[in-house]
């Protein structure tokens, strides 16, 4: 299983696309608090998010939270528009089990999480002359299905 992991998101339609990904792919979805959004029923249905019924969710007070939780072989990569490596490199070892964290819609992740863990980030190549950033569930998108297909691979 992987893990989708939304360090402070702010969009409730960004966290249900990730949600529906989470379902439609067996992974667990992780929400890092604080959410820009709430998460009460009524709510939920009025964003269109009435499935969340079926999304293996959890939320966590903190990264270091969810990271001292996690299995010890677990790996979290850390995807960033500022990160040197891309999701494309073929020696990616991508596992069972690993984390792919994304950051806030306004900011993405912070830096000092970014410099500590530089290693683990990546980037999505967005070879457009005027690009800066993807939308946060396109992106969970790419990684999540490029992480997939990856594991497939490897079995």
């Amino acid at each position: 299983m992987l893990h989708i992991v939304l360090h402070h998101p702010e969009i409730p339609h960004n966290a249900g696309a990730a949600g529906r990904l989470a379902v439609a792919t067996g992974s667990r979805l992780h929400l890092i608090r604080p959410l820009g959004f709430s998460l009460a029923e009524k709510y939920l249905r009025r964003t269109g998010l009435d499935y969340w019924k079926h999304v293996d969710l959890q939320l966590w007070d903190s990264l270091d939270d969810l990271r001292h939780a996690a299995a010890p072989e677990a790996h979290f990569w850390l995807l960033s528009t500022k990160a040197s490596r891309s999701i494309w490199e073929p020696e990616l070892p991508i596992h069972d089990g690993d984390y792919l964290v994304f950051g806030a819609e306004s900011r993405g992740l912070p830096k000092s999480m970014l410099d500590v863990y530089a290693q683990d980030s990546l980037r999505i190549p967005m070879p457009g002359e005027h690009s800066r950033s993807l939308n946060l569930s396109t992106a969970v998108a790419i990684v999540l299905y490029e992480a997939l297909r990856r594991l497939s691979l490897s079995s």
